[in-house]
């Protein structure tokens, strides 16, 4: 009988890695990075509880660092079958997997010299060297429609709504005759936002792993642009700089898109914005490739003669770390774009240290912050953040605008659900912490009626009836 191994994104967020086992093969659905607390990250240093060589395949619902960033150490470790993904999924991939390695290393260089680290020789999980075999298993499928992986493995892609390439997977899996339909959500995006597509659900599941991320919460009320031009102003008024933590692909788009009709509109002042990422990719570019996900408020505004949407007036890419450093030169005004989104390493942890003691400045947190980042310590209140070493005072105001989150709020992830035909036979809640998770089970069980279980790290459950 089919057969599920919840190998990460069970009890939290982070670490998806879904291990999926019929007619005698072996398929990964997602292998990404455990974020958050020490004892998540140092899941990334063990090997999984199979031998890497014994999987036949893999397939990624999406390219985020926490679905995929984990594919260097499988490689390593000895998998050496093909890596399905969409166009755009496997484009951002690389680009994500290069500008990971890139900052383990310098991350680790800078531990090594300043000696500070809670381990005794500071290493990278993984190298630019340990990227590139990866980069050679990835194989295009379908961005939508059907796909064989094997005689054993069909999967029909929809738009999950998240980032670009983001897709909710339906697996029929075939084993002795009989079909077994398992439908993985990947993270589910927002409805009627700008640039990306509402998300889809798919017709039917027997077995869904639905995400719950923000199982227990909605998202704050107000209009996004509103939100932003209030910050943006104040701090402004006062002398002051924006951190806006992100990666240089998704969130960010959705700020640029916003700042620059504030811009034309007159409504916030024109400040130089530091998109600070060693990626030497236009973001831009890579959106206008791929249409097929864009929504059709976006593709007419790429038309309508205003210029490109995602460039404010004073755009500024930063792209080595000279770049990088000179954006502390800057005492006027500004906003600077860096990553981690959750503040667990990169560059915005320098920004962070020489802009966090001043009050005039701010920090905007959009995206979900796990537990043990520091993004949740600045938003739980923490007065002091623990940076390279140093303790540096918070001063700086912390601004949450969850309008700009690209992951589902509680009543959006219900609203996915109720769009199956069908109720599914088994409900597995993923990618969620425990109180978000039960909250989500609670909701499902009660408006939904389905019978619905909360995941469990390393849990095998059976895929049949």
């Amino acid at each position: 009988m089919a057969k599920l191994t919840f190998l990460g994104a069970a009890g939290c967020v982070t670490g998806s890695r879904y291990l999926v086992e019929a007619a005698g093969k072996k398929l990964l659905v997602d292998c990404g990075l455990f974020q958050g607390s020490n004892e998540l990250k140092d899941r990334n240093w063990k090997p999984l509880p199979l031998d890497a060589k014994t999987i036949d395949y893999a397939v990624l619902t999406h390219a985020h660092l926490d679905h995929t960033g984990w594919l260097p150490r499988l490689v390593a470790d000895g998998y050496r079958g093909r890596i399905f993904a969409n166009p755009a999924t496997i484009e951002l991939t690389e680009i994500l997997l290069k500008d990971s390695a890139h900052l383990q290393e310098e991350d680790t260089e800078r531990a090594q010299r300043k000696k500070y680290s809670r381990h005794p020789e500071p290493l990278a999980l993984y190298t630019a060297e340990d990227v590139e075999p990866v980069l050679q298993q990835l194989q295009p499928m379908p961005r939508k429609g059907g796909f064989d992986i094997s005689p054993e493995f069909r999967v029909v892609s929809y738009d999950a709504g998240h980032i670009l390439g983001s897709t909710s997977l339906e697996l029929t899996i075939s084993e002795n005759g009989k079909k077994t339909v398992v439908v993985f959500s990947g993270d589910i995006g927002r409805y009627s936002q700008p640039i990306l597509n509402d998300p889809v659900t798919p017709p039917r599941a027997d077995v869904l792993l639905c995400e719950s991320t923000y199982g227990d919460r909605e998202h704050q009320d107000g209009v996004p642009e509103e939100a932003l031009a209030t910050v943006v102003n104040r701090v402004v008024k006062r002398g002051g700089s924006i951190i806006f933590p992100a990666f240089a692909i998704g969130r960010t788009q959705t700020l640029m898109f916003y700042l620059r009709q504030l811009e034309d509109a007159q409504r916030i002042p024109r400040v130089p914005v530091y998109v600070d990422s060693p990626m030497a990719l236009s973001a831009t570019d890579l959106y206008l490739r791929h249409h097929e996900d864009h929504n059709l408020e976006f593709t007419r505004e790429e038309g309508g003669g205003s210029g490109d949407p995602l460039d404010v007036h004073e755009f500024h890419l930063a792209r080595s770390v000279e770049d990088s450093k000179r954006i502390n030169d800057v005492t006027a005004p500004c906003i600077i774009i860096s990553a981690s989104g959750m503040l667990t390493g990169g560059r915005v942890l320098h920004h962070l240290a020489r802009r966090l003691p001043d009050a005039r400045n701010a920090v905007i947190l959009a995206g979900f912050q796990a537990e043990g980042t520091r993004g949740r310590a600045l938003l739980d209140g923490a007065k002091l953040l623990h940076i390279h070493g140093q303790e540096v005072p918070v001063l700086a105001e912390v601004v949450e605008l969850g309008q700009f989150s690209a992951h589902a709020g509680k009543s959006e992830l219900l609203r996915w659900a109720g769009g199956f035909q069908g109720a599914p036979r088994q409900t597995w809640l993923t990618h969620g912490e425990p109180v978000a998770a039960q909250s989500l089970q609670a909701a499902m069980q009660t408006q939904l009626h389905w019978k619905v279980d909360v995941a469990r790290y390393l849990d095998t459950v059976e895929l049949g009836s």
